[in-house]
């Protein structure tokens, strides 16, 4: 994560030893609350992102082609427009 440019102060997962085991030197928050709006927001580019499924007809084998689609997504997502 670091070499991507990544960075973030807790950790919120369920309670599964492999997360603990790899992400030791961060805060750990378990629990459901904690990662019910993570699934959320995971449920919601799962259907707004079509090509993001490998079994459609849209997905690309250009790694950019992907990239700017999920930048277009994001952008509409963080101004309220979807």
């Amino acid at each position: 994560m670091k070499k991507l440019g990544v960075s973030f102060d807790e950790i919120c997962t369920d309670n599964w030893e492999a997360f603990a085991s790899v992400f030791q030197e961060y805060t750990h928050k378990i629990g459901k609350k904690h990662t019910t709006d993570i699934e959320g927001n995971n449920t919601l580019l799962r259907h707004r992102i079509r090509r993001a499924v490998r079994k459609t007809c849209c997905f690309s084998k250009k790694f950019e082609n992907h990239i700017k689609a999920f930048e277009i997504v994001f952008f509409y997502i963080n101004f309220g427009w979807i």
